[in-house]
Protein backbone atom coordinates (compact mmCIF):
# COMPACT_ATOMS: atom_id res chain seq x y z
CA UNK A 1 0.00 0.00 0.00
CA UNK A 2 1.53 3.50 -0.57
CA UNK A 3 1.22 6.05 2.05
CA UNK A 4 -1.01 8.43 -0.36
CA UNK A 5 -3.44 6.22 -1.12
CA UNK A 6 -3.96 5.22 2.74
CA UNK A 7 -3.68 9.02 4.03
CA UNK A 8 -6.23 9.77 1.52
CA UNK A 9 -8.94 6.68 2.62
CA UNK A 10 -8.33 8.17 6.72
CA UNK A 11 -8.56 11.61 5.28
CA UNK A 12 -12.37 11.20 5.59
CA UNK A 13 -13.31 11.86 9.01
CA UNK A 14 -16.50 8.74 8.38
CA UNK A 15 -13.51 5.96 7.64
CA UNK A 16 -11.60 7.48 10.19
CA UNK A 17 -14.23 6.89 12.92
CA UNK A 18 -14.82 3.06 11.44
CA UNK A 19 -10.90 2.87 11.52
CA UNK A 20 -10.63 4.25 15.03
CA UNK A 21 -13.31 1.61 16.24
CA UNK A 22 -11.43 -1.54 14.35
CA UNK A 23 -8.40 -0.67 15.71
CA UNK A 24 -9.73 -0.14 19.18
CA UNK A 25 -12.51 -2.93 19.14
CA UNK A 26 -11.37 -5.49 16.48
CA UNK A 27 -13.63 -7.30 14.25
CA UNK A 28 -16.87 -5.52 14.45
CA UNK A 29 -20.44 -6.18 11.97
CA UNK A 30 -21.82 -3.61 9.88
CA UNK A 31 -24.52 -2.74 12.52
CA UNK A 32 -22.30 -1.79 15.43
CA UNK A 33 -20.92 0.81 13.64
CA UNK A 34 -24.34 2.13 12.66
CA UNK A 35 -25.12 2.07 16.16
CA UNK A 36 -22.21 3.41 17.53
CA UNK A 37 -21.19 6.39 14.56
CA UNK A 38 -25.00 6.80 14.41
CA UNK A 39 -25.20 6.45 10.69
CA UNK A 40 -27.30 5.73 8.03
CA UNK A 41 -26.18 1.44 6.94
CA UNK A 42 -25.86 2.39 3.37
CA UNK A 43 -23.03 5.49 4.53
CA UNK A 44 -21.29 2.96 6.54
CA UNK A 45 -20.96 0.69 3.87
CA UNK A 46 -20.20 2.71 1.00
CA UNK A 47 -17.54 4.13 3.83
CA UNK A 48 -16.07 0.58 4.39
CA UNK A 49 -16.38 -0.80 0.73
CA UNK A 50 -14.11 1.88 -0.14
CA UNK A 51 -11.80 1.01 2.87
CA UNK A 52 -11.83 -2.41 1.47
CA UNK A 53 -11.01 -2.15 -1.93
CA UNK A 54 -7.66 0.07 -0.86
CA UNK A 55 -6.42 -2.56 1.03
CA UNK A 56 -7.30 -0.96 4.71
CA UNK A 57 -9.71 -3.42 5.83
CA UNK A 58 -11.07 -6.79 5.14
CA UNK A 59 -14.44 -8.32 4.81
CA UNK A 60 -15.98 -11.61 5.97
CA UNK A 61 -19.66 -12.52 5.33
CA UNK A 62 -21.73 -14.75 8.19
CA UNK A 63 -25.49 -14.96 6.91
CA UNK A 64 -27.28 -11.70 6.13
CA UNK A 65 -24.09 -10.23 8.17
CA UNK A 66 -20.77 -7.88 7.12
CA UNK A 67 -17.63 -7.89 9.60
CA UNK A 68 -14.91 -5.73 8.74
CA UNK A 69 -11.56 -5.54 10.48
CA UNK A 70 -8.44 -3.65 9.97
CA UNK A 71 -6.43 -5.86 7.17
CA UNK A 72 -3.82 -8.17 7.86
CA UNK A 73 -2.18 -7.28 5.24
CA UNK A 74 -1.57 -3.58 6.18
CA UNK A 75 1.92 -2.72 6.63
CA UNK A 76 3.51 -2.04 10.21
CA UNK A 77 3.77 1.62 9.24
CA UNK A 78 -0.13 1.84 8.59
CA UNK A 79 -1.01 -0.59 11.79
CA UNK A 80 0.86 2.16 13.67
CA UNK A 81 -0.70 5.46 11.87
CA UNK A 82 -4.13 3.96 13.11
CA UNK A 83 -3.20 2.92 16.10
CA UNK A 84 -1.10 6.41 17.04
CA UNK A 85 -4.37 8.35 15.78
CA UNK A 86 -6.81 5.98 18.03
CA UNK A 87 -4.99 6.43 20.72
CA UNK A 88 -5.07 10.31 20.08
CA UNK A 89 -8.57 10.64 19.07
CA UNK A 90 -9.51 9.17 22.51
CA UNK A 91 -10.27 12.32 24.31
CA UNK A 92 -11.18 13.94 21.08
CA UNK A 93 -14.99 14.20 19.80
CA UNK A 94 -16.96 12.69 18.18
CA UNK A 95 -14.54 9.54 18.59
CA UNK A 96 -15.53 9.72 22.39
CA UNK A 97 -19.26 9.48 21.59
CA UNK A 98 -18.37 6.94 19.33
CA UNK A 99 -16.78 4.60 21.88
CA UNK A 100 -19.63 5.38 24.52
CA UNK A 101 -22.35 4.26 22.46
CA UNK A 102 -20.42 1.32 21.26
CA UNK A 103 -19.84 0.35 25.32
CA UNK A 104 -23.57 0.74 25.62
CA UNK A 105 -23.57 -1.60 23.61
CA UNK A 106 -22.01 -4.65 24.44
CA UNK A 107 -23.42 -3.52 28.19
CA UNK A 108 -26.15 -6.32 28.49
CA UNK A 109 -27.15 -4.08 31.38
CA UNK A 110 -28.66 -1.44 28.52
CA UNK A 111 -30.48 -3.48 27.06
CA UNK A 112 -34.22 -3.03 27.37
CA UNK A 113 -36.05 -6.41 28.20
Amino acid sequence: MKPDAFFKMIADQTRLRCLVLLSTQGELCVCELVQALQLSQPKISRHLAALREAGVVESRRQGQWMFYQLSTALPDWAITTVTAVAGGAKLETPYTADAKRFRRLADPETLVA
